[in-house]
Formats: C-alpha cells, sequence, structure tokens
C-alpha cells in the first residue's frame, strides 16, 4: 500500500479575479520560497480575463498547486473557500498582484515554532514594502506596526495593526470565530482580526517580506467610504461583544443604514462611524461629494457637528466644482435651521 503524503506545514492561499497583470510574478514569488512545506491553493473568482490559464499552466507544473472552484462571488465567500479547503494548521494569505520575499514563509514559520504552545498565538503579521505598478518602491512616511500583542491590542481601534497580505494565520481559529463574514465586505481582514483577538494572542514581525503593490484601479482605493463605514462598525461590535452584549451583526448579510445603528449599538454609535468616515476622506473632495457625501452632510445636520476642518470642506468642494454641496455644509456651520437634504 501506498502511504498518504505528509500533511503540509503550511497553507498557502490566494484568490484572484481579473489578475493576469502580475499573476505570474506572484505565483512565482511563491513557488520559489526557501521554506518548501506547503500546499498552493489557487482560486479564481470567476475573472473575464486569462487569469484561470495561467493558474491551470502553473498547476501543471508544480504538484504543491491545487485549484479551488469558486463557489460563491466575491472576495469573502472566496477566502472562506480557501480556509475550508486548507490542510495545514497554518494559513499564510498571499494576494495574487504582491511579491512574497523569498524567506517570508520561513521566516514567519520559525518564529510560529518559537513561541511556547501555551501562549495560542493566532496570528503572525510581518511589515510590507508598497511599491507601484512597476515594482519599483513607494516612498511612505515611515510607519512601523506593533510587534507584540499587548501593542497590537492597544491600538487596533484606530486601525487593523496587521498587513492582511502578509498574515499567517491559525486555520482553526479563524474557522472556530466564524471565518470572514459578507457583511463586512471591504474591511472583512478587520472585523476577523477583532474576533480573533479575541480568541488567541497577535504579533508582527519587524521585517519587510512582501512587496504590496498600489496602484490606482485596485478594489481598496474604489471603496474607500464603504470600507470605513464597515470598520468603524466592526469596532463598535468587538465593543459590544468585550462588554459580554450580543454582536448585532452576527447573522446579518448586509449592512443596516447609518440612521439606525443607535437601535442596534446605543446612542452616539451612527455619529461616531459618521466621524470615522470623515476622519478617513476629509480631505478628498471626490470622496466628499461622491459616496461620503451623506456622512459629511448628517455629520453638521444631526450631529451639530462644528470646526474649522469642515469649513475647509466646504471649500475643497467649491474648488472641486460642488458649489451647492458646499453651500449646503456652510448653511448647516452657520446654524441656518433648514438644509437641503438632496443637494
Amino acid at each position: 500500500m501506498n502511504a498518504h503524503p505528509p500533511s503540509p506545514a503550511l497553507t498557502v492561499a490566494t484568490s484572484v479575479h481579473n489578475g493576469e497583470r502580475f499573476l505570474d510574478a506572484a505565483i512565482d514569488s511563491v513557488l520559489a520560497q526557501s521554506f518548501g512545506n506547503f500546499e498552493f491553493l489557487l482560486l479564481d473568482d470567476r475573472s473575464t480575463d486569462g487569469t484561470a490559464q495561467i493558474i491551470a499552466r502553473h498547476a501543471q507544473r508544480d504538484r504543491r498547486i491545487r485549484v479551488i472552484p469558486s463557489l460563491g462571488t466575491g472576495r469573502v465567500a472566496a477566502l472562506n473557500s480557501l480556509f475550508d479547503a486548507a490542510q495545514a494548521p497554518w494559513v499564510a494569505i498571499v494576494d495574487g498582484d504582491d511579491i512574497q520575499h523569498p524567506d517570508r514563509f520561513a521566516r514567519q514559520m520559525a518564529e510560529i515554532a518559537r513561541r511556547p504552545d501555551g501562549e495560542r498565538l493566532v496570528v503572525l503579521g510581518a511589515e510590507v514594502q508598497m511599491v507601484g505598478i512597476d515594482g519599483q518602491p513607494i516612498a511612505r512616511p515611515a510607519f512601523r506596526r506593533p510587534l507584540d500583542d499587548a501593542g497590537i491590542r492597544a491600538n487596533l481601534e484606530i486601525g487593523a495593526q496587521l498587513s492582511h497580505n502578509a498574515c499567517v494565520v491559525s486555520r482553526e481559529a479563524v474557522r472556530a470565530v466564524g471565518g470572514y463574514r459578507p457583511a463586512y465586505r471591504h474591511a472583512e481582514d478587520y472585523d476577523l482580526w477583532l474576533r480573533l483577538s479575541e480568541a488567541g494572542s497577535m504579533a508582527n514581525l519587524p521585517d519587510r517580506l512582501v512587496d504590496y503593490r498600489i496602484y490606482p484601479d485596485q478594489v481598496s482605493s474604489r471603496h474607500v467610504v464603504e470600507q470605513m463605514r464597515n470598520t468603524a462598525i466592526a469596532w463598535l461590535a468587538h465593543r459590544a461583544r468585550s462588554a459580554g452584549l450580543p454582536d448585532p451583526t452576527e447573522h446579518i448579510a448586509t449592512m443596516p443604514p447609518l440612521e439606525e445603528l443607535d437601535a442596534w449599538f446605543g446612542e452616539g454609535a451612527a455619529r461616531y462611524v459618521r466621524r470615522r468616515i470623515l476622519d478617513r476622506v476629509i480631505y478628498s473632495p471626490e470622496a466628499l461629494s461622491g459616496d461620503g457625501w451623506t456622512a459629511l452632510r448628517d455629520h453638521v445636520r444631526r450631529d451639530g457637528a462644528r470646526g474649522s476642518r469642515l469649513w475647509r470642506a466646504a471649500a475643497r468642494l467649491v474648488r472641486a466644482g460642488h458649489p451647492i454641496k458646499a453651500s449646503t455644509i456652510a448653511a448647516g456651520l452657520i446654524g441656518v435651521p433648514r438644509m437641503s437634504s438632496g443637494a
């Protein structure tokens, strides 16, 4: 009888939608890792370009690759399918447009092995190097994520503190907390980190182990308002769970309108979410006049918000060619009783 092959120590999980532009290089960077004891799961999320053909070609060349069928539509369904199919206890998340440094998996798996069993580590991240379309580094202000569990927890409200595409995650822990949740679209990783923080410890390596590609038309840059709204709601849900209260978003498929959040989480919830949205988009007249408009208008009209940054937001709207919306904000700031809700 032939013995079954040993289970891999690591599952590498990648879902791709219309990623032919960078996918070859991304796959090659995984297959070239110095740590080789992994399976590589590739899921084509119903692409209409050459993604499926690229995946099939690589799968023929390397037996570590398994092609996972797409059972749903969208990134959340794809990520859950990958975790369901994973055979290893640890899952490395890899995006189809990034480049993995050759020792990424070796460094992270060595750190996991070094940790005492009683620590119950559930996620280990790393730093990333921002690069452009051409792969050249992008100069950004210095930013260092906290390295230990205490530092990550202390800063979770202001941001994820873990780069999703540079993390190795406990498969068991992800499944135990319910996986990625569809209601938190574009903030599904942040919501997962918050729930994992309630199940175990988190850490980051200080080294840059992934080249994280940034370009104007990528999904994350097109949904910033929805992402920030869902990020803020995820924090409210985390705060409710931490207080021993039910999570009202536990079984929902889509988020409620902002005006209903006070009934879900208590008075002040909607104001908190609107403020978090504006903190993210206040310097972008495109976002303020588009998806962020309702949050800006209601922050002034319903929350009674004032301040110089809102006057500057109105000025940006004027310069961007939105005088009616700018005047609506200005009227609210000077206390004119009736504001145009349809501007």
